[in-house]
């Protein structure tokens, strides 16, 4: 089996990665003299580490990847018995090739029960002279502590504007989109830096037609312009509250967002309000309540009610 690590096929592996260099350097590294220990991704979603891991692979094992390379999502088989067998049987055998282990990857694993967890803990140790484990998940906190002991974790961060809109650059070029500079801001604040949720905006926008507007961009990704979200809140600063009880709702059916999606909107766009600091705190913590209550199975339409009695109190003081 060629080595990947040539000329040729080195540029091809880890520099496609889009952002969290620091991380990938030193996975690069770990990869080159081919000694990689247990390894843990924490991080929120669509931000690469599942196609990271997937690189590793491809670096480590070429065009024989496949045959090395078991990859399980944990949300979907989270018992003990996934361990117990599917990971444990390919875990007892050894890789083909040079690279003296295989890999196991598993998606989302702080999903798994905590029993499962502890039996993968043991596997981990059982089988550490043949298998690796690459964990993924959006929570760590949720990984026992023996487990996180037994790997190297590396914390990764939302893409950064750059990277997006490098990325969208990119999907352009490729797919004869027409996409302005302003479009492309729009897109970086709705994905919150999440390369997945870009990914199908864009392709669900192209299927309308290769322009892309500000107003596509919205209605398919769910989310209120933040101009209409702060003209309901200074509706209500104004002590027009039926007023604003009206715009919100209508913006509530225009895109068809739950409570709890226009609430985060609403926390973000208090900030930009016209108040002072106290108030604006006052707000927030208002809009943590209200968020709290409808996680709890309140009422969302009357908890956004009550938050907008909050604002338009708040402009009357």
């Amino acid at each position: 089996m060629n080595t990947i690590w040539t000329e040729k096929y080195r540029p091809k592996i880890f520099t496609d990665v889009k952002g969290q260099r620091d991380i990938v350097k030193k996975v690069e590294a770990l990869v080159k003299q081919k000694n990689l220990p247990h390894l843990l991704f924490a991080g929120p979603p669509g931000i690469g580490k599942t196609t990271l891991a997937l690189f590793i692979a491809r670096a480590l094992f070429g065009d024989g990847w496949h045959t090395n390379f078991l990859e399980l999502n944990a949300s979907d088989e989270r018992g003990i018995d996934i361990i117990r067998h599917k990971v444990k049987d390919f875990a007892r055998t050894k890789a083909l090739g040079d690279v003296p282990f295989k890999i196991i990857y598993l998606d989302e694993c702080d999903a798994l029960t905590r029993e499962a967890q502890q039996a993968l803990r043991r596997t981990m140790e059982n089988y550490t002279q043949t298998t690796r484990f690459i964990l993924s998940a959006n929570y760590s906190s949720k990984i026992i502590d023996p487990i996180q002991s037994r790997c190297a974790i590396f914390r990764f961060k939302p893409l950064s504007k750059e990277d997006i809109i490098g990325i969208i650059d990119h999907i352009a070029k490729e797919e004869g989109l027409k996409i302005d500079q302003k479009i492309k801001e729009v897109l970086f604040e709705v994905s919150e830096g999440d390369v997945r949720r870009v990914e199908n905006i864009l392709q669900s926008c192209a299927a309308m037609g290769k322009e892309i507007n500000e107003e596509l961009v919205f209605s398919l990704a769910s989310v209120a312009k933040p101009k209409e979200i702060k003209k309901a809140l200074e509706l209500a600063l104004k002590n027009k509250f039926a007023e604003a009880r009206n715009e919100l709702l209508n913006i509530m059916l225009r895109y068809g967002l739950s409570g709890l999606d226009v609430i985060k909107q609403i926390q973000k766009e208090i900030l930009e309000l016209d108040l002072d600091g106290r108030k604006k705190m006052e707000l927030v913590a208002a809009c943590g309540e209200a968020e709290f209550r409808m996680t709890e199975g309140s009422d969302e339409y009357i908890q956004l009610e009550a938050l907008l009695a909050k604002v338009a109190l708040e402009g009357l003081k």
